[in-house]
């Protein structure tokens, strides 16, 4: 079954019912927007706006890669800890040979990491969740064993423009954020590789047989996996002005979050890069309506993890009932 096919089918039994699937996300984004604008009127500033969007932007990031290794019937642990092989290599590239050669180095470091993870999961029987846990530990290792545990600073100037900067109004991360979007939208829902990733999550054996190279496509989407972390590897660093072997510590789990929250199906075969966007955008809001309000950042984990079983638990829900009737 093609993705559109899929897709076709996952929509096909809605009749005159209230399509669930596509309101509830902005309902509840448009619900926790009342809510915590109530509570604090600042919520509403552009001033707030601009920061959800600067914060968010390497979880968006993240979350552009983990929908594609998800899609595909995989997933990849290891985002996270690229980001600090990226911050720290990157830095050091950045100290030694300048802006462009070190921030084009840092994406490629955490792209090659992506090839060596798309490798295995495409060459080999072992799991992608098996490949890409220990790519987690391989990188975040890597990154204290050259430092010492210590951070790399004296970066060059103008790097900063990359993380903390802004284009008229708009800041530069959220813009990183959005045409990446964008350009991965495209590429999941208008060519041959997004068509072929949603084939093999769907069903590998069928896209096998109907001639898609399948190992290849999975080596390929660990690759762009790896190139998303290393662009917000990238951007988290000029943020920090420093190269920190302990960034990204837990965002990989944020990201396959944001993806699931948006209703990706967690076998593969189903998802998009639009729910996927409604998920990061689910999470920014509550974190940073919940710091707002002077919420424990340790009842938002709990806050987070009960949303993430309830999205997961709807889904479900709305595919049975949809399939009963």
């Amino acid at each position: 079954m093609t993705a559109d096919d899929a897709a076709v089918v996952a929509d096909a039994p809605r009749g005159s019912r209230v399509p669930w699937d596509r309101v509830a996300l902005p309902l509840f984004i448009l619900g926790m927007g009342l809510v915590f604008g109530s509570l604090n009127p600042n919520f509403y500033s552009w001033t707030n706006v601009t920061n959800v969007a600067r914060q968010s932007s390497v979880l968006a990031l993240l979350a552009v890669g983990q929908t594609f290794a998800i899609v595909s019937g995989g997933i990849d642990l290891s985002v996270g800890s690229l980001l600090a092989i990226v911050s720290v290599l990157g830095s050091m590239q950045l100290v030694a040979l300048g802006l462009v050669p070190g921030v084009v180095g840092g994406v490629l470091v955490a792209t090659l990491a992506g090839a060596v993870s798309g490798a295995l999961v495409a060459l080999t029987k072992i799991p992608p969740f098996i490949v890409t846990l220990g790519m987690l530990s391989l990188a975040r290792g890597t990154a204290f064993t050259i430092t010492g545990g210590m951070p790399v600073v004296g970066l060059p100037a103008g790097f900063e423009a990359i993380g903390a900067g802004s284009l008229g109004p708009l800041p530069v991360p959220g813009v990183i954020a959005v045409v990446a979007f964008l350009g991965a939208h495209f590429l999941l829902r208008a060519t041959p590789f997004g068509r072929y990733v949603y084939a093999m999550g769907g069903n590998e054996a069928a896209a096998v047989a109907a001639g898609i190279n399948v190992r290849l496509h999975k080596f390929f989407v660990y690759c762009f996996s790896g190139f998303c972390a290393g662009v917000a590897g990238i951007v988290i660093t000029s943020r920090t002005l420093s190269g920190q072997p302990t960034v990204g510590e837990t965002l990989e789990l944020y990201a396959i979050a944001a993806v699931v929250i948006g209703g990706t199906r967690l076998g593969g075969g189903d998802g998009s890069l639009v729910r996927t966007l409604l998920g990061v955008v689910v999470i920014a809001v509550l974190g940073n309506g919940l710091n707002l309000i002077n919420v424990s950042s340790y009842i938002q984990l709990i806050v987070i993890g009960a949303i993430i079983i309830a999205a997961v638990g709807f889904d479900l829900w709305r595919r049975e009932h949809g399939s009963a009737r």
